[in-house]
């Protein structure tokens, strides 16, 4: 399956941002992670289909209601065998 790892930045700590990513990701039948950086980004590692993935990343834009994002990176990845979806 297709993989791709996005950081996103802005006000997405503290603000229920990895447990809000996690539900979306889970309901789009993704697997993978939400990782909060040093730097105060979050990191979303997941793995699914292309349609999937894409409907994440137009999320992850939006984020939960207290959050204030302002860039969402994405690197596409060589496929990786991730299996549910974590958040640490």
């Amino acid at each position: 399956m297709p993989t791709v790892r996005f950081i996103v930045s802005g006000r997405v700590q503290g603000v229920c941002y990895r447990a809000a990513t996690r539900e979306q990701a889970l309901a789009l039948g993704l697997t993978g992670h939400a990782r909060n950086r040093r730097d105060g980004s979050v990191e979303v590692l997941a793995g699914g289909t292309v349609q999937a993935l894409e409907a994440l990343e137009r999320w992850l834009w939006q984020g939960p209601p207290a959050a204030r994002v302002e860039a969402v990176g994405r690197e596409d990845l060589p496929e990786q065998d991730l299996h549910g979806f974590h958040t640490g």
